[in-house]
């Protein structure tokens, strides 16, 4: 089962970059986070019908079409979701790769309400975009601070990491590989 992550923050070592890492260490099989930092804005006219798409978003693209789970991991700033992560979703949009693709989305926050509004636009765009928002696979981490291990960049609560453990079996258990015929 391969899964591709895309984060919300671009931060070299932000509390929301432990959680992922923290997060893809439950997770068996190949994983891998997109580069979308390395994206342009999003303009319709550059992804018209005749358009080739530039580099960076055929790339999220391939990545995102060749995984079978999707798991996005943001922090949330004033009340939302982060440009950078809203722009990759934007070049996602209208090209198809999330559709009916299990997703997960975990926020996490150093204030209590562990990013709750970002979640929920989060969520609300995937399910718009036809992906499948696995719900017990989403997670508000509140007051992340002092659940992480800087010099680790590894969240370190045991309750936490139990919690990500689970969301992370969550998703796995959505996903459903196509099984290979009986060579017999």
């Amino acid at each position: 089962m391969r899964l591709i992550a895309l984060s919300g923050s671009l931060r070299a070592r932000s509390s929301n970059g432990a959680v992922l890492r923290s997060a893809l260490g439950f997770w068996d099989g190949p994983a891998a986070t997109a580069d979308i930092g390395a994206l342009p804005h999003f303009n319709p006219d550059l992804d018209g019908e005749d358009a080739t798409p530039p580099a960076p978003v055929a790339a999220l693209r391939k990545a995102v079409a060749a995984a079978d789970a999707l798991l996005l991991v943001s922090p949330e700033y004033a009340h939302g979701v982060p440009g950078v992560l809203k722009n990759a979703l934007d070049w996602l949009v209208s090209s198809g790769e999330c559709v009916h693709k299990p997703v997960a989305v975990l926020t996490a926050s150093p204030f209590p309400t562990g990013g709750d509004h970002a979640n929920a636009q989060l969520r609300e765009t995937l399910r718009m975009m036809t992906g499948e928002v696995v719900t017990a696979a989403c997670r508000e981490v509140p007051a992340i601070g002092p659940k992480i291990d800087a010099a680790a960049e590894r969240v370190t609560d045991e309750p936490t990491l139990a919690d990500l453990a689970t969301a992370m079996a969550h998703l796995a258990a959505a996903v459903t590989v196509p099984s290979t015929p009986d060579p017999a």
